[in-house]
C-alpha cells in the first residue's frame, strides 16, 4: 500500500503538467481562431510610413472586442467590432498637418456553428459606421455587406482567411460612394513555450478608385508570445509587412504591434 501510494504521488505532477500543457495547447488554437467562443480585447496598433512624396506616416489604433454570444445549442453568435483610433497626415506639402480622431466604427457579426469540424467557418453581415469624428478621418457613409471566415488548424497551424465586401446605403451625398472590398489571410505555426510565427497580411481594394490605384496589397511576417500576468492570459505579437501593391501616394510598409486581453472560459 505505501509503495502504490508514493507511485500515485509520483504520478500526480507529471498528471497534472499534462493538464496544463492541453489546456495551453486548447488556448494557442484558440486565440489563433478569429471565431472562437472565447471573448478578447486585442489592442492592433498599425503604424504605415512612406504616405506620399513627403513620407509621412499615419497612426491607426485599432481596438477589436471580440464577444461569443450562443444563441442556440448548436450555433454561436460571434460579435467582432474595430474601433479605430487614427492619427492621419493631410493636406501638407511637408507632412506637418495630421488629424488625430475616432474613425469608422466596422462591425462583423459571425454566425458559426458551437461545435465545429475540421472546416471552422462563420457567416454573417458586415457593418460600416459613420463615426469618425473629423471628415478626414472618415467616409461619412453606412455600408453594408457579407462577410465570410474559414480555416482549419492542423496540428500546430491555423491557415484560413476572412472576406467582406461592404456598399454604401445613406449618409452625406457629398461624399463618394462606398465599395470597399476588406480581407485578411492569415497562417500561424505555435511554437514551444507559447511562441509562435505568423503571417496576417490585411488586403484591401477601393473599387470607386481609378483603375490602378484600387489595392492595397501588403507582404510580410511576424512572431508572437502566449503569456500571463498573473492568472490573465496575454497574448502579444509584432509583424513586419511590405506593400508590395500600393495606390498612389500610399504607403511603402507597416509596423504592427498588438496587444490582447484573454478571457477563457473557465473549466
Amino acid at each position: 500500500i505505501v509503495i502504490q501510494a508514493a507511485i500515485v504521488l509520483l504520478l500526480i505532477p507529471s498528471a497534472i503538467r499534462a493538464q496544463e500543457e492541453a489546456q495551453e495547447t486548447k488556448l494557442a488554437d484558440a486565440i489563433q481562431n478569429p471565431i472562437a467562443a472565447l471573448i478578447s480585447v486585442p489592442f492592433q496598433n498599425n503604424t504605415d510610413f512612406g504616405i506620399g512624396p513627403e513620407n509621412k506616416t499615419k497612426n491607426t489604433l485599432n481596438i477589436q472586442p471580440v464577444v461569443p454570444v450562443g444563441i442556440s445549442s448548436g450555433t454561436n453568435m460571434i460579435v467582432r467590432t474595430i474601433i479605430p483610433l487614427v492619427s492621419q497626415p493631410y493636406g501638407s506639402e511637408d507632412g506637418s498637418k495630421s488629424k488625430f480622431g475616432l474613425g469608422d466604427i466596422a462591425l462583423s457579426v459571425f454566425f458559426t456553428p458551437a461545435k465545429p469540424g475540421k472546416l471552422i467557418w462563420g457567416v454573417g453581415p458586415a457593418l460600416g459606421l459613420p463615426t469618425a469624428t473629423d471628415e478626414v478621418l472618415g467616409t461619412q457613409k453606412w455600408s453594408a455587406g457579407p462577410s465570410i471566415i474559414a480555416l482549419v488548424q492542423p496540428k500546430g497551424w491555423t491557415i484560413g482567411g476572412l472576406a467582406q465586401n461592404t456598399w454604401s446605403y445613406a449618409g452625406k451625398s457629398s461624399r463618394s460612394d462606398v465599395n470597399f472590398f476588406y480581407s485578411q489571410i492569415f497562417i500561424v505555426k505555435n511554437l514551444p513555450k507559447g511562441w509562435y510565427v505568423n503571417t496576417a497580411p490585411i488586403i484591401t481594394a477601393n473599387w470607386n478608385a481609378p483603375s490602378g490605384d484600387q489595392w492595397l496589397v501588403p507582404l510580410g511576417a511576424g512572431f508572437g508570445k502566449l503569456f500571463k500576468i498573473g492568472k490573465r492570459p496575454i497574448n502579444a505579437q509584432a509583424g513586419y509587412y511590405n506593400y508590395v501593391v500600393s495606390p498612389d501616394g500610399g504607403p511603402d510598409w507597416q509596423l504592427r504591434l498588438q496587444f490582447n486581453l484573454l478571457y477563457p472560459k473557465k473549466g
